[in-house]
């Protein structure tokens, strides 16, 4: 198989909404490039897989699951640890530098869009003040993120409906970028992004109602899963500490279980919610990716669908339409 120029350097990226099959897909498309001569590994971009030990409530694959395909940016992380966007995008670049020097094809997955977007798009980081951070996390413990929130929504009405109402520490880090650079959050992702790498894009959706039944079973499934077991077991090694990981969907439920401020029917209904609005966030996000192939997530032949495009497209593959 042959390659064109570009190919030594493109990403495949798989993004949709949470529960539209991403990970399946994309080990998939790796099957098929090795049936073609070319290996291919995956670098993980969801927000919550980074951390080491959460793996039900993030469907996270299992080592048996991942099909001997090689991944990345999965368990680099205690619970403890903040998250940090900037340095995501510094680890997942040098991964994915690796992975195209070996002479192999990166598959970026997630549906962290900012994660994502820091990856694939020329996309800057503001620094950081300690003043103005200390100033708002105070404001933060002292009124709730609700203050936080509607001045956010005020100021940039992108940044808020992209980061909700209850993340305070997204909320802080926005407010603080606002003052530091004058300008909006959504401001640092372009109109027209600027790509690091030459990319194609296969964005996964599915219809509105069927994506609900979905995610709601998944939540259901997880706790039968054994996830409070799993919160339990991580409370030990930090969970409760994590700026981050503790705040996790189904993760800071379990929690209020386990403390008994939540019965599990509560724990379950309260991250069911969170996660359909999670979900439309999600969407709305990548639907501002110009580029974007979209695919039906459970159309039968959605894999065809996708190799026929990374094959048009000549910047991965290097193939002409249907070899």
């Amino acid at each position: 198989m042959s390659a064109s120029p570009d190919a030594a350097s493109a990403i495949i990226v798989v993004v949709g909404a949470t529960g539209t099959g991403k990970s399946g897909l994309s080990l998939d498309i790796a099957e098929a490039l090795a049936a073609r001569g070319q290996t291919a590994e995956i670098v993980n971009a969801d927000a919550m897989q980074l951390y080491r030990g959460m793996d039900i409530g993030t469907a996270k694959l299992r080592e048996a699951e991942r099909r001997g395909i090689r991944h990345h940016m999965l368990d680099v992380l205690e619970l403890a640890e903040d998250n940090s966007v900037a340095e995501y995008q510094t680890r997942a670049r040098a991964v994915i530098d690796e992975v195209i020097g070996r002479g192999h094809v990166p598959i970026l997955v997630g549906g962290s869009g900012l994660y994502v977007s820091s990856v694939i798009f020329d996309f800057q980081f503001p620094g950081t003040d300690d003043v103005i951070r200390a100033r708002l996390e105070a404001e933060l413990i002292e009124s709730g993120p609700g203050m936080l929130y509607a001045r956010l929504k005020h100021l940039d009405p992108a940044a808020a409906a992209s980061i909700g109402a209850s993340n305070g520490r997204r909320l802080v880090r926005a407010l603080e970028v606002i003052e530091l650079t004058g300008t909006a959050v959504s401001g640092t992702l372009p109109d027209v992004p600027v790509p690091w790498r030459p990319s194609v894009i296969l964005a996964l959706r599915m219809p509105r109602e069927r994506l609900v039944v979905r995610l709601d079973e998944r939540v259901e499934q997880m706790w039968r899963d054994g996830l409070i077991n799993e919160v339990s077991g991580l409370v030990a090694a930090g969970l409760d500490d994590g700026v981050t990981s503790g705040r996790a969907i189904g993760y800071a439920q379990g929690l209020g279980q386990l403390r008994g401020t939540l019965t599990e029917a509560e724990a379950i209904a309260s991250s069911q919610a969170l996660t359909r609005r999670y979900a439309r966030r999600q969407v709305g996000w990548f639907r501002r990716y110009a580029d974007a192939h979209w695919l039906e997530a459970e159309d039968d032949d959605v894999l065809p669908q996708a190799m026929k495009i990374l094959a048009r497209s000549g910047q991965v593959l290097g193939l002409e339409d249907g070899n």
